[in-house]
């Protein structure tokens, strides 16, 4: 290998490293994946010309080959398990004990993450090998396995021996993109994070796509942590992926901190918080009990997960004339409330998860109100649950469209209605209060209302007389019907239940049209020029108007909309595109800057784009924007021009 080639893989190693810690540790990307892909193709290519491989080469992190067993490995310091309280009380007891014995203390909080507990030891800097908790002194050997994880740093700026502990998890995005596309779903993030570490094959737990939060320094020599605040700043500025750590010496503080923890709006499961006293030397003082540091002790949440028997599967249909399977349980206690009820996807998804009448499932709370079945016990359960062929709402007969089941009588099924009024009255749309599912219902079957325009049409003689139906009632609905008569434009368009446009969307479609009657004369070609907005959801707007005019039309008579306020700047009336790697900041900030001067950015050019910004590497986007004649400007250009 030539001095040339030796300094240009080198090079190449060191920015890909650092490319790797941006994008996967600090979530803040510096450069953009095709620029990433070029230099590691070089570097591939530089390694097959000299056969030699750098010791921490980001080529490594794509798995080996298949080890024939684990090998043992002794901890540098010994892991030890944590002492575990489930109520306030008790934590309020376990600070008294420690006040009681070493005076004040000031302690730290971090989050319990539920994974599976591994060390990393690293020589002089260099990654060296990696090994499960174990029974605390001795682990096995799972260095080729976490060799694949990439926000493990491959090596770090500490000359020395140092060995870090921090949990190997499966992120829940992560989890539920493999669940969507394996032919064998997981179970939980837990166990498919140490299915995989455990697995013999790297190449497996490359596909798992995992990552290792850190939370401790379990040894180093020479040694310059002396609590653990220390140690997380220490973590930190050596490049490790760490979690939140709160720093506070009142109990009431933690107490405060544990209860304002939601859950659901992490993208990792945690099964509790820890407590720690944060200075050493007060540790020492404390000691250890047989199995449990006495500094230390967690606080555990509810279960968020727990196993239940499948009674049967009711179809339901959606206000797009969608069917969902809904799953019917045997009650069962998950996180304080009793549940019944379970969702799963699709057709293809009870195939998938093996769910059968009578089936022992494992069923998991989530973000959503109702829990989600994971997957089945294999061989529990007795038959099938077959596949629908006619809605089981109007008995019309249903089509498949990809994955999904639908009715096509959207105008005479009746849940389809009543979800589609339902919908335009919600928070987020028209925002009309007092009409649930269940007066929709009503008005469905009584009235014939069955578009959302009539609604604005009620009189209260109408209503009086109707089940449940009084005169303060009807005075209150139709109060509330016509105080909505002016709302948001970006409100008006979420209402109005296009297929695959959201609440961000409608926003997004508001600001960059200002009006329902321009978004309704866009072509899919411009509408794919919106941020998010691919051919498919362009077709779907596109389609929609076509399909109802007449229901916008009507609409447009009873409602009036505010029209968003342009911000106004050096870049209004502009439709940008951005393209390629800018030097002097990211392409979010670049957006955000534009946006500010009164510019709209696009995700491709259209014939509606006015203007691109073409960075390093530039691809695609400026080929098409050369051929379609539409004015290009470089970095420097782009600069000035905000400046101006």
């Amino acid at each position: 290998m030539t001095e040339t080639q030796k300094n240009r893989m080198e090079e190449l190693v060191a920015l890909l490293n650092e490319y790797s810690y941006r994008y996967y540790v600090l979530d803040d990307p510096s450069v953009a994946d095709n620029v990433y892909d070029r230099l590691y193709d070089e570097l591939v290519a530089l390694e097959k010309e000299t056969g030699v491989r750098l010791d921490d080469s980001p080529t490594r992190k794509v798995g080996g080959e298949p080890v024939k067993a684990f090998a043992q490995h002794t901890h540098f310091g010994r892991l030890y398990s944590l002492d575990k309280c489930q109520s306030f009380e008790e934590l309020r007891e376990w600070d008294a004990k420690i006040k009681k014995a070493v005076g004040n203390a000031e302690y730290t909080l971090e989050y319990k993450l539920d994974g599976l507990t591994v060390v990393v030891t690293y020589e002089n800097g260099l990654f060296s090998g990696a090994a499960t908790r174990g029974n605390g002194v001795v682990g096995e050997d799972v260095t080729a396995q976490v060799m694949t994880i990439r926000s493990v740093p491959s090596r770090i700026p500490f000359d020395g021996t140092a060995e870090v502990k921090g949990e190997c998890i499966m992120r829940r995005s992560v989890f539920k993109k493999y669940n969507a596309e394996a032919a064998e779903p997981l179970k939980n993030p837990r166990n498919a994070a140490a299915g995989a570490l455990r697995n013999l094959d790297p190449k497996v737990t490359a596909s798992r796509k995992l990552d290792i939060v850190f939370y401790d320094v379990n040894y180093m020599s020479p040694d310059t942590v002396t609590s653990q605040s220390d140690g997380i700043e220490w973590l930190k500025n050596h490049k490790f992926r760490t979690e939140k750590l709160i720093i506070t010496s009142d109990i009431d503080r933690i107490i405060a901190e544990i209860e304002a923890v939601n859950r659901d709006a992490l993208d990792f499961d945690i099964d509790g918080m820890v407590v720690k006293v944060n200075d050493f030397s007060l540790r020492d003082k404390l000691g250890y009990t047989d199995k449990f540091p006495r500094w230390a002790v967690a606080y555990k949440f509810e279960a968020e997960e727990t196993t239940t028997v499948l009674k049967e599967v009711r179809w339901q249909v959606g206000r797009t004339g969608k069917l969902t399977p809904l799953a019917v349980l045997e009650p069962v206690q998950l996180c304080g409330a009793t549940v019944s009820r379970a969702t799963l996807n699709n057709y293809a998804d009870i195939v998938r998860k093996k769910v059968r009448p009578g089936s022992t499932v494992f069923i998991r709370r989530s973000n959503d109100v109702i829990p989600e079945i994971l997957a089945a016990v294999d061989g529990t359960g007795e038959g099938e649950i077959k596949r629908p062929t006619v809605c089981p709402a109007c008995g019309a007969a249903l089509y498949e469209n990809g994955a999904h089941i639908f009715c096509p009588n959207s105008d005479g099924c009746r849940p389809q209605i009543v979800a589609r009024l339902a919908h335009f009255v919600s928070k987020d749309c028209a925002d009309i209060e007092g009409l649930s599912d269940k007066t929709l219902g009503l008005f469905y079957d009584r009235l014939g209302i069955d578009k959302a325009w009539q609604l604005y049409d009620l009189k209260k003689e109408q209503l009086v007389g109707l089940d449940s139906f009084k005169d303060k009632k009807a005075d209150n609905v139709i109060s509330s019907i016509n105080t909505r008569r002016h709302i948001s434009l970006a409100a008006l368009i979420n209402a109005l239940g296009i297929p695959n446009v959201g609440k961000k969307l409608a926003a997004d479609l508001a600001a960059v049209y200002g009006s329902v009657e321009k978004l309704a004369e866009a072509d899919a070609d411009e509408l794919s020029g919106v941020d998010d907005i691919g051919p498919v959801v362009a077709n779907d707007i596109r389609s929609y108007f076509e399909k109802n005019a007449d229901f916008v039309r009507e609409l447009l008579a009873r409602v009036t909309y505010a029209v968003p306020v342009r911000k106004e700047g050096v870049m209004s009336g502009q439709k940008v595109v951005l393209t390629g790697t800018l030097q002097s900041m990211t392409r979010s900030k670049a957006s955000e800057l534009i946006e500010a001067a009164g510019g709209v950015v696009q995700s491709s050019v259209t014939g509606a784009t006015t203007l691109v910004v073409a960075g390093e590497n530039a691809g695609s986007k400026l080929s098409k924007a050369r051929a379609a004649g539409v004015r290009i400007i470089g970095e420097s250009e782009f600069l000035e021009l905000l400046n101006a």
